[in-house]
């Protein structure tokens, strides 16, 4: 079974009616058996744009549910910041895919999981001790504060990569299978891109002060 094919179904066991672009919503109504089949079906595959590229990641502290912060503007080298919630089943098949690729990357790419969940620490903290992860952080932004920054209708799951200059590189709207080789090699291809970028932007710079 395809990576894809396989998202699909396992976002229609979790939750028949949230989609892979699941709107802000948490305790949304159940939807009919038509609408669900229609968001499984959409949740194969996100889709990657680039049209953003060169946003710069706003300044914001985030916290976690033991009070730990974390600055945003203090992180050096590239990040992948993954907005979800508990209650989006797409956002919930992403979370052990984001845990491989978090791995794979590890000292090359920092990921990020920023829950949009309302009731925050309550429903993370045993979302996450279910599941044990190895390589994720609970960060909490209740009040979607940062995702209002980038999605005008709170659409979830959305994941953004940032270089180490801090400037989006790409986003994904929807679901994505992070942990295959194309998704890895996509994150990798991306961040050398921006550090290419801002050697080259280096050396026009040293070019036209001398």
């Amino acid at each position: 079974m395809s990576r894809p094919v396989l998202v699909s179904v396992l976002c229609a066991a979790l939750v028949a009616g949230v989609s892979g672009g699941c709107d802000r919503g948490p305790e949304e109504p159940a939807q009919d058996g038509a609408q669900s089949a229609k968001v499984a079906t959409a949740a194969q595959s996100g889709e990657v744009i680039r049209d953003y590229s060169g946003t710069p990641l706003p300044a914001m502290t985030l916290s976690d549910p033991d009070g730990k912060t974390l600055d945003l503007s203090a992180i050096e080298g590239p990040i992948l910041v993954n907005f979800w919630a508990t209650w989006c089943a797409p956002c919930v098949v992403e979370m052990p895919m984001l845990d491989t690729l978090a791995s794979e990357l590890d000292g090359e790419v920092r990921v990020l999981t920023i829950s949009q969940d309302l009731r925050g620490a309550e429903v993370v903290t045993p979302f996450f001790a279910e599941r044990d992860f190895a390589n994720l952080e609970p960060w909490l932004d209740p009040q979607a504060e940062l995702t209002d920054k980038f999605s005008e209708n709170g659409q979830l799951p959305l994941t953004i990569l940032f270089d180490g200059q801090g400037r989006e590189m790409l986003r994904v709207s929807g679901a994505y299978a992070w942990d295959s080789e194309d998704a890895i090699a996509l994150v990798r291809e991306a961040v050398e891109q921006g550090a290419r970028e801002c050697g080259a932007a280096d050396r026009a710079t040293r070019a036209s002060a001398s």
